[in-house]
């Protein structure tokens, strides 16, 4: 419903109309994910370290959007040493982006947190992914 609208028009529309709470979260969310994504671009030298998390898997991957390639992929789904916990999930799926980059020779990056706050797992990817080498 709001894919093919601006932030202003959005933001209008909830001040003018009630708005149930659900679909209030949703739409800031994709007004946060919008505002991160257009600051944080990656290049060639510095990559973007894109990190999703859902309600079961975590995801991280690492784009050239000046190419629109996909550098390094590391996630949960279908993976069956990965821990229970998604928390845990998360640090595990932070040290392998770490130890695929070193693979392609990638030391610096940008990281694009989409429209998650910094903060519980994706923060625990983060600083998992700088404990292995990565450096943003």
């Amino acid at each position: 419903m709001w894919e093919n609208t601006s932030s202003v028009r959005a933001v209008s529309l909830v001040r003018k109309h009630k708005m149930n709470r659900l679909t209030h979260k949703v739409l800031n969310n994709k007004l946060r994910r919008n505002r991160v994504r257009s600051t944080v671009v990656g290049t060639t030298e510095r990559p973007r370290l894109s990190v999703h998390v859902s309600n079961y898997h975590v995801t991280a991957q690492i784009i050239d959007d000046s190419n629109s390639n996909t550098l390094a992929y590391a996630s949960s789904v279908g993976v069956k040493d990965v821990p229970e916990n998604l928390t845990a999930r998360a640090e595990w799926v932070g040290t392998k982006i770490a130890t695929e980059a070193k693979k392609k020779k990638i030391k610096t990056v940008v990281f694009d947190r989409g429209g998650k706050l910094y903060h519980g797992r994706v923060k625990t990817l983060a600083d998992a992914a700088r404990k292995e080498g990565l450096e943003f």
